[in-house]
């Protein structure tokens, strides 16, 4: 359980930064599910991507303390809040374009 901690608090993190990125930008908005699941997506692949860049420690490769958590919580919740920025932004150029 504890190598899945770290995936678990990005994705949490992913969707708590996707729904205040929503929350953010409502012209850009998926509604509450969508953003969480981009935002899920976004602190998912986020995380991964910066622990394989060594940016932070990788998941489950380090004990859990306080910067562990922290590097998650932070990285999870810059991910899912980019990710649903950039699909937001796609979708509202798509239905502008649709609409012309």
């Amino acid at each position: 359980m504890e190598t899945w901690l770290p995936i678990i608090i990005q994705l949490i993190s992913g969707a708590v930064g996707g729904n205040a990125a929503g929350a953010a930008m409502k012209d850009q908005s998926l509604g509450t599910v969508g953003n969480s699941i981009a935002g899920m997506i976004g602190g998912g692949l986020g995380g991964q991507i910066l622990a394989l860049l060594g940016v932070i420690a990788a998941a489950g490769a380090g004990s859990m303390d306080t910067a562990g958590v922290a590097g998650s919580v932070a990285t999870g919740g810059a991910g899912g809040g980019a990710l649903m920025a950039i699909v937001g932004i796609i979708k509202k150029a798509l239905n502008k374009e649709g609409t012309e």
